[in-house]
């Protein structure tokens, strides 16, 4: 149970017996008992103001010498419903009209001042005063408190509209993924990651450093004209746990992309695979790797060629990229392990993916890609037609084969 609530529940228990001058002084030890942030916290939670909480303070700490002989110090208690009103009993219609600034299109006017703006508790207090109301900055925060109001960030949680086959999409390459592996044949997930600026800047995340000594880094993020940006392109061995990333330094291709998959086949894939016969690429639904792409399957096909190889492609139903293997089995840790490092150069960007290490033996080789792959390649109809690709029964444009056309 956290503080605030248990310190609500000893207030509704103490509140009906204490009078006015003991709560005051209750609430004073409380917030001096926890230290650092224990004024707001007790206000919260007892409902008394601020100020009353200094003056339980200030009676705390004051000491009564009397000559002679000690006398009970004298007090005024407010008698039972004394002292100033609370300003939602003098003024009613206060909390109806903050509720309508603050949520303006389901209970107020859609054509509120406030409903395209940043509802700060300032700017509240100002809209409020200019329909009448005397009121502050600090009660606004209480008053929304009140309301049922938090500060909150968005969530991510639409996906979108939903594939009528997605779940049987996804079934549909489990199974296939399942098959592959039982057969001994080679099963990589593929995507790219972040485009990432080289050089000193900032990189989310904190990271342990020496006190006052954190890492210095540019403070506009305007690319290095020398060092640019990279492209990571990854593929990951579900199979092994092994991945491969090439870092580019220009643009994100399908050229690049399945230049990306030759070199993992030479560098990991070809020892661990040496007979095998077909490959399973999984991928998501756009992007370099995407199932619309002309040039993703050309390049395909040049490969199923130079390997002698079936290569098979499922691609995951749009929207739903984050299922893709890699990204949470190897981009996420890749990410962690260069928190608040300024990638300054190629070079430690290759270290840092390439030292990328978990408890279940995730291993990763990298390698800078400084190949120039060229944008908006057209490829025509008839070169289309001329692939040897066949498509599976069920989402064929999702899922397909694609064969070396020496051996149809």
């Amino acid at each position: 149970m956290n503080d605030i609530v248990m310190l609500q529940r000893k207030y509704k228990l103490l509140g009906p017996r204490l009078d006015e001058f003991t709560m005051r002084l209750c609430a004073a030890a409380d917030a001096m008992t926890i230290g650092r942030g224990g004024l707001s916290l007790v206000a919260k939670a007892s409902g008394l103001s601020r100020n009353t909480i200094y003056a339980g303070l200030n009676d705390l700490k004051q000491t009564v010498e009397l000559a002679g002989e000690s006398k009970k110090m004298e007090r005024r208690i407010r008698r039972i419903g004394g002292g100033r009103k609370r300003l939602t009993e003098s003024n009613p219609g206060l909390l109806q009209d903050l509720d309508k600034l603050v949520d303006p299109v389901t209970r107020g006017d859609p054509e509120s001042p406030l409903r395209w703006t940043c509802k700060s508790t300032t700017k509240l207090a100002k809209e409020l005063r200019d329909r009448g109301h005397q009121v502050c900055q600090r009660t606004i925060w209480a008053l929304l408190s009140e309301l049922g109001y938090s500060m909150q960030s968005n969530r991510k949680t639409l996906e979108g509209i939903k594939h009528p086959d997605r779940n049987a999409q996804f079934l549909y390459i489990s199974e296939k993924v399942q098959h592959f592996q039982q057969a001994g044949f080679p099963v990589i997930s593929v995507d790219t990651k972040k485009k990432e600026l080289v050089g000193r800047f900032k990189n989310e995340g904190r990271e342990w450093q020496r006190k006052g000594q954190p890492e210095e880094v540019n403070i506009h993020d305007f690319a290095d004209k020398e060092l640019g940006k990279i492209v990571p392109y990854g593929v990951y061995d579900m199979t092994h746990n092994q991945g491969w990333v090439s870092v580019g330094i220009n643009h994100d291709t399908a050229e690049f992309a399945v230049a990306t998959i030759r070199r993992w086949w030479k560098r990991m894939g070809f020892s661990l695979y040496p007979q095998a016969t077909e490959l399973l690429i999984t991928a998501d639904g756009g992007g370099s790797n995407g199932s619309r792409v002309r040039l993703w399957k050309v390049e395909l096909q040049r490969l199923a060629e130079e390997f002698n190889m079936n290569i098979h492609v499922c691609h995951f139903p749009p929207g739903t990229s984050k299922w893709n293997k890699i990204e949470h089995r190897m981009f996420c840790h890749i990410t962690e392990n260069w928190r608040s490092r300024p990638l300054s150069s190629r070079a430690v960007i290759v270290n840092l993916i390439a030292d990328t290490r978990t408890e279940k033996g995730l291993t990763i080789k990298a390698e800078i890609d400084d190949a120039f792959y060229s944008t908006g390649i057209k490829i025509p109809d008839e070169e289309m037609a001329n692939l040897a690709i066949t498509r599976d029964d069920f989402h064929g444009e999702w899922n397909y084969k694609i064969r070396p056309r020496n051996n149809s």
